[in-house]
């Protein structure tokens, strides 16, 4: 691998271990020639997966867009960015596990929020104001009342499309320091 500092073409692994609960390889490296080192990583290469638009649009699934939704509802809460990154990385292999090419992008919303009403009610009433549009009050106190009743039952809609990592955000850790 080339050198992003002085585009050498040899560098060493200086070290080498599993991140994102061993679907991804993280790779220290060191420059043969200028010495500075460096972070790669390695990662199965998914299969292409297409998002289908509520307006029939078809683009290309984006983890990001994911993350800085999620992100946006998470402000100044517990919610840590790891706990943000493993609800994408846990999304995107479920959805590749389906097998299916194309996605609807309202799976995708109600994934993301199944998981924030498991890890943050604030966060969940938030992302799903701007997924589901809310324009009045009594809409926020109708979705408020789902979260209590789906609290209350336990429902959880659409788990099979979710594959957990190993390390789960833990609510009572999350935002803490160690």
């Amino acid at each position: 691998m080339k050198c992003p500092f002085c585009n050498y073409d040899d560098t060493k692994v200086v070290d080498s271990r599993p991140v994102e609960g061993g679907f991804a390889t993280r790779r220290r490296r060191e420059c043969e020639k200028c010495h500075k080192r460096f972070t790669t990583f390695e990662k199965i290469e998914d299969t292409l997966l297409v998002v289908v638009k509520k307006d029939g649009r078809k683009e290309s699934f984006d983890r990001n867009k994911i993350i800085n939704g999620i992100m946006k509802s998470c402000e100044k809460t517990k919610v840590t960015y790891d706990d943000i990154v493993k609800i994408a990385d846990d999304i995107e292999r479920g959805l590749n596990n389906t097998m299916e090419k194309e996605i609807d992008s309202k799976l995708i919303g109600a994934l993301i929020m199944d998981r924030l009403r498991e890890i943050d009610q604030v966060a969940y009433v938030r992302f799903a104001s701007v997924y589901h549009k809310f324009t009045d009050v009594d809409t926020f106190v109708q979705e408020i009342n789902k979260l209590l009743e789906a609290e209350n039952t336990g429902k959880k809609k659409h788990e099979k499309y979710i594959i957990e990592s190993e390390d789960q955000p833990d609510n009572d850790k999350a935002g803490k320091e160690d």
